[in-house]
C-alpha cells in the first residue's frame, strides 16, 4: 500500500513540475509573438508614393490605387498630382517630387525623357476628343460649324495634350476654331461647361462620361481619326522605385485596366503597344 502512495505522491510532484514548465513556455511564447508582432508593425510602415497624373486621370487612378494596388500592397500610400501634363512636366524639371508619371500624350512623355527625369515608359490607355454642351444645349450646337458662331466655345491651350489633339482635329476638319478661352487642364474645360459658362467645350470623351448628365455630347466627325496614347513611367529620381513599379504593374493589370474602361478609356493602340 506504502509502495502504491510513493508512486502516486511521485507523479503528482512530476505533474506539478510539468505544469510549471508549461506555464513559463506559454508565457515566454506570449512574449515572443507580441515582439514578432510589433517588429511587424515597424515593417510595415506606410511607403509614400508621389504619382504625377495628367488631369483626366482624376477618376481612374485614385480607384486603381484603393483597390488594384492594395491588395497587391496595402502599405504604399499615394499622393496624386493632377495638372495638364505639359505643367507636370515642368514642376519636375524645377525638381518636384514625383514617383510616377502618366501623360496624356506621347509629346510630353518624350519631353521628360530627353529630359532624363524618366525611366522607359509603357502605354497603357488612350483617348478621343469630343464635344460636350451643357444640359439642354440651350446655345443650340450641332458641331464643329457655323452654330458656334458668336457663341463661347472652350478648348485645352496648346502644348497641353487635348490642346495638341484639338489642333490636330482642327486640321483634319480644314476648319479654324475661335475660342473664348484656352484651358491648361481638360478638366477645367468641362467645369466651365459644366456650369454654363461655356456654350461648347473640347473635351476627351472620358471627360464627356465622367461629367454624367451635366453635359450632353454632339459628335465630331473623323474624331477617331486623332488618338492620344498615354504612357506611364517610374521617375529617375524616385525614393521608391518598387514602389512605383507596383503601381504601374496595378495600372497594366486586368483590374486595373477594367477601372480604365469603366471611365471611358480604351487600350494603347496596336502601334503604341509594340
Amino acid at each position: 500500500m506504502n509502495h502504491y502512495k510513493g508512486i502516486i505522491a511521485v507523479a503528482a510532484a512530476s505533474l506539478l513540475v510539468l505544469t510549471a514548465c508549461s506555464g513559463g513556455n506559454g508565457a515566454s511564447a506570449e512574449k515572443t509573438a507580441a515582439a514578432a508582432a510589433s517588429a511587424s508593425t515597424e515593417a510595415a510602415a506606410p511607403v509614400e508614393l508621389n504619382v504625377f497624373a495628367a488631369a483626366s486621370l482624376n477618376k481612374a487612378f485614385p480607384e486603381i490605387a484603393d483597390t488594384v494596388l492594395k491588395e497587391s500592397d496595402p502599405n504604399i500610400k499615394v499622393t496624386f498630382n493632377f495638372q495638364g501634363s505639359s505643367t507636370l512636366v515642368d514642376q519636375m524639371k524645377e525638381g518636384a517630387p514625383a514617383d510616377v508619371f502618366a501623360s496624356a500624350d506621347q509629346k510630353n512623355m518624350t519631353k521628360a525623357s530627353d529630359a532624363k527625369l524618366v525611366d522607359t515608359p509603357k502605354p497603357f490607355a488612350s483617348n478621343v476628343l469630343t464635344l460636350i454642351v451643357p444640359k439642354g444645349n440651350p446655345a443650340k450646337i450641332t458641331g464643329l460649324d457655323s452654330s458656334l458662331d458668336g457663341k463661347k466655345l472652350v478648348v485645352c491651350a496648346q502644348g497641353v495634350p487635348c490642346g495638341n489633339a484639338t489642333k490636330q482635329l482642327a486640321e483634319k476638319l480644314g476648319i479654324t476654331l475661335n475660342p473664348v478661352s484656352e484651358e491648361q487642364k481638360v478638366t477645367d474645360v468641362r467645369a466651365k461647361v459644366e456650369s454654363g459658362e461655356a456654350d461648347a467645350g473640347l473635351v476627351y470623351t472620358t471627360d464627356a462620361k465622367a461629367a454624367g448628365d451635366k453635359v450632353e455630347i454632339v459628335e465630331i466627325p473623323r474624331a477617331n481619326e486623332v488618338v492620344n496614347s498615354y504612357p506611364i513611367a517610374v521617375t529617375i529620381s524616385a525614393k521608391n522605385k518598387e514602389a512605383g513599379q507596383k503601381f504601374i504593374d496595378a495600372v497594366l493589370s486586368e483590374k486595373g485596366q477594367a477601372v480604365l474602361k469603366k471611365y471611358g478609356f480604351s487600350e494603347p493602340t496596336s502601334s503604341d503597344k509594340g
